[in-house]
């Protein structure tokens, strides 16, 4: 069948806010391609994965949803090629089963990752918070990590939506981890600068806060 194009995989989102919105899934494609290029993966996989990968997103266990629809929409191609491309939509999430066990699908995961730190994944909180109707800031980076405290899995499933979580509760509960979980060489050089503007940021946003500067 002919390449999976950008307008096509446009044609499969619907409803999405502006965090996940298909602004997020060509960021990721990008991303997918030059870590690809770089490790040496399969281009054309992680370039089919990557346009297709959070189609389902407003369902349930949408990385189990969206390869499936993949595996359809994908139906005419050679069963290895679809295969490999089903496995990285399934393996995309951060804590989720099941794991990359490709380089493919390593290369999906670290581009998702990626696009969740640095200046986008500051823009990215920022975007949920207000359209979900948290506070933007509530308490310093400190306050909210002893609130936290060494279970932020824990604290994120209970509060997580919450009024006053805020893009800070993110960072501590799941942003600032993400650099940590990254597999390809290529993703790890992209995620320390990204990673430290973040925490410069949020730093910085308590200064002002509290009116210091």
């Amino acid at each position: 069948m002919p390449e999976i194009t950008v307008e096509f995989a446009r044609s499969l989102y619907r409803g999405h806010d502006a965090a996940h919105a298909f602004d997020h899934v060509l960021r990721v494609t990008r991303l997918a391609e030059h870590i690809a290029k770089t490790e040496g993966a399969n281009v054309r996989i992680v370039r089919t994965a990557g346009l297709l990968h959070d189609m389902a997103r407003m369902k349930p266990d949408h990385h189990l949803v969206g390869a499936a629809r993949a595996r359809e929409i994908l139906a005419d191609e050679d069963p290895t090629f679809i295969e490999a491309v089903a496995h990285c939509i399934e393996a995309h999430r951060f804590s989720v089963a099941p794991h990359p066990a490709t380089l493919e699908a390593q290369c999906l995961m670290d581009a998702d990752r990626l696009d969740a730190i640095g200046a986008i994944g500051v823009a990215r909180a920022f975007a949920y918070a207000g359209g979900h109707n948290n506070r933007l800031w509530s308490r310093t980076l400190a306050e909210i990590r002893e609130e936290v405290g060494s279970e932020p899995d824990a604290y994120r499933r209970a509060y997580a939506g919450a009024p006053d979580y805020t893009p800070a509760h993110e960072l501590i509960c799941k942003l600032e981890r993400l650099a940590e979980g990254l597999h390809t060489p290529t993703a790890r050089a992209l995620a320390a600068g990204r990673h430290a503007f973040m925490v410069e940021f949020f730093t910085r946003l308590d200064r002002e806060a509290l009116g210091l500067e």
